[in-house]
């Protein structure tokens, strides 16, 4: 079955998002392969990739790169057999996985094997794949992201397994690919519109509900103007989802590792120094203070959550709680959701709260997961507000109450 270009580069993302240097295993690609081609364009000079593929393809692999003349020949090799393979940081599967269950479980005890512990598994899978059950398991078990892929025939799912290592079950930091050396992540949900202008899939789907909704009442009854009002409150819906590309989806060097960046846009409601106990235990940390940046958003503001900081997610939960008007003093009990990150100067925590409309918390992010400093992680809708907690004493802000900030873009806090 053919790979989209869409799919391939959700498989490929974990290996093109590392700085290097890395290693790379692709599995059963022909020449031509969107995963092959996207794996080939993220190599860099110090990089190596295995390619386990068919006796035909090897020598149509090799006497392509032979005759780009590029150094990129130097760094790939070609294999018959998966059992000749060395085991590598990143392996991606070159083809969606369509087989029965038995043939799954076995063929992934082989993969497993070809992944250095803390590495990471990549593949998709169609939504009617018979071993849906099993890849549902590993996902629970070992799964550090998921995207469906809708541009693509048919649709399929992409999944991320950290693969030989507890640190996931466990909550603590893996070996492979600091969180430091990655580039933010391609994520399937960032739609683009225009080469500056994305938004978000769910702004996609409310806006096809509701245009939908539209065509479906003028057929019913063409006389009447009732269509209009879901057909006019397509464009601000899907507006509401904008995600517009920042500075930081540019995947270059952090020239300010110092730098903490807002999660969100929205203008500073609050900075101060505070004791919560409802992620202590998460963090380990029950009854130290934290420098906390309050932020609220407005239904005009983008809604897209970015990490504030480069790190690995060790835990994500949510809290019941109301509903209050975000600029309410209620609100410090809002429900929310709690991503904990693990960093080199220790653990960070964003808090999205809810606001009065909708009440909806998007979280993208799993624990074992790798985000870049600016990255996407989740959305709020519609009206919000995000909390970021520094550890006191080892960050200072660098903002002020009624200040502007942009997400992944205004400093909002300096380590020290």
């Amino acid at each position: 079955m053919p790979i989209s270009k869409a799919a391939a580069r959700g498989i490929t993302d974990e290996f093109a998002r590392r700085r290097g240097p890395k290693t790379g295993l692709v599995v059963g690609a022909a020449w031509g392969n969107p995963v092959l081609t996207a794996a080939l364009e993220a190599l860099m000079p110090a990089d190596r990739l295995t390619v386990v593929a068919d006796a035909v393809s090897i020598e149509d692999l090799k006497a392509s790169l032979a005759a780009e003349g590029s150094w990129t020949a130097g760094n790939v090799t070609a294999v018959a057999a998966l059992a000749d393979a060395e085991p590598a940081e990143e392996v991606m599967l070159a083809a969606p996985v369509t087989v029965e269950a038995e043939a799954f479980i076995a063929d992934i005890e082989l993969l497993r094997g070809k992944v250095v512990p803390g590495g990471v598994l990549s593949f998709a899978a169609t939504l009617t794949a018979p071993a849906r059950e099993e890849i549902a398991e590993l996902v629970a078990e070992y799964g550090i992201g998921t995207d469906l892929i809708v541009r693509s025939l048919p649709p399929v799912r992409i999944h991320k397994l950290r693969i030989g290592s507890a640190a996931k079950r466990e909550g603590e930091p893996h070996a492979v690919a600091p969180a430091e050396d990655l580039a933010p992540a391609w994520r399937a949900s960032s739609v683009a519109v225009t080469p500056t202008m994305h938004l978000d899939s769910n702004g996609i789907i409310a806006a096809g509900l509701l245009l939908g909704t539209a065509w479906a009442a003028k057929k019913i009854r063409p006389s009447s103007k009732a269509w209009a009002l879901p057909a006019l409150a397509a464009v601000p819906v899907a507006a509401f989802f904008r995600d517009p590309q920042r500075e930081a989806d540019l995947r270059g060097e952090d020239d300010e590792p110092e730098a903490v960046l807002a999660a969100s846009d929205g203008r500073i409601m609050a900075v101060e120094t505070v004791v919560d106990e409802r992620f202590g235990a998460a963090t380990g940390t029950a009854g130290s203070e934290w420098l906390r940046i309050s932020a609220f958003l407005s239904v005009t503001d983008v809604h897209i959550n970015r990490a504030p900081v480069a790190g690995e997610v060790v835990d994500v939960f949510t809290e019941r709680g109301g509903y209050s008007k975000v600029s309410a003093p209620e609100a410090e009990h809002n429900a929310a959701c709690y991503t904990v990150l693990s960093t080199p100067r220790g653990r960070v925590v964003v808090a999205q709260r809810t606001g009065a409309l909708l009440r909806r918390i998007v979280n993208r992010t799993k624990p074992g997961a790798a985000v870049a400093k600016g990255e996407r992680y989740g959305l709020i809708r519609f009206g919000s507000r995000t909390d970021v907690y520094l550890p006191a004493g080892a960050a200072e802000s660098a903002v002020v109450p009624g200040e502007a900030i942009r997400a992944g873009e205004t400093v909002v806090a300096r380590w020290r």
